[in-house]
């Protein structure tokens, strides 16, 4: 069993739990002012395994499990089985935190803001994978083929778009951040990773 099925499971685990416990599920999610004045920054990682609905945990159990298991692949081949799943998991968990870190601080006065969900860790595990496939075709809205990196530049764009544009509790700085706390941590854990990437950009182009 991969250790990205386990993080799965235990997402789905918790987040199944949340959706029959109303009190558990406002106890471990993101909510800013609740953090500043309690001190409950628990939350920051708490909220990742908990998720709104079933579709929703679906899509972010189903992301997470398709490029998780690249990326755990790429860690243990570079750094071993044992360290390698130490640094997958890790890098994991601190980029659903640093996801969550910049709306604590644009909403801890805001009573209406609260989200949940591992959308920022996922965006993170996606980035690392555009790290290593910049040219391999992802689903844009699920449908239209694009290239990774395409892919990654839209999603930038409409994450920035989208947390000054719209209202409603869906994290999307969350969702920049954490692609930008990916790509931080993917090339701190192994710089290598910035010229592999350049070299699989100018000369992986298809044509």
């Amino acid at each position: 069993m991969t250790i990205t099925l386990v993080l799965v499971i235990i997402t789905c685990i918790v987040s199944i739990a949340c959706f029959n416990n109303q009190n558990l599920f406002n106890q471990l999610k993101h909510y800013p002012i609740i953090e500043a004045r309690k001190g409950e920054y628990f939350r920051w990682l708490t909220s990742g395994f908990v998720h709104g609905d079933v579709m929703h945990l679906f899509i972010n159990m189903f992301v997470l499990h398709e490029f998780g298991r690249t990326i755990e692949s790429y860690l243990s081949f570079h750094f071993g089985a044992t360290v390698g799943g130490i640094l997958f998991v890790v890098s994991y968990l601190l980029i659903i935190v640093m996801g969550d870190i910049p709306t604590y601080y644009k909403n801890k006065e805001n009573p209406h803001f609260a989200s949940v969900g591992a959308s920022g860790g996922v965006s993170g595990i996606i980035f690392m994978f555009i790290l290593l496939k910049p040219w391999s075709m992802l689903g844009l809205f699920a449908i239209i083929p694009v290239p990774a990196i395409v892919f990654g530049i839209l999603y930038l764009w409409y994450s920035t778009w989208a947390s000054k544009n719209q209202n409603g509790n869906i994290d999307h700085e969350a969702h920049f951040y954490g692609a930008v706390a990916g790509v931080l941590i993917a090339v701190i854990s192994r710089p290598q990773i910035i010229m592999e990437f350049t070299h699989k950009l100018i000369n992986e182009f298809p044509l």
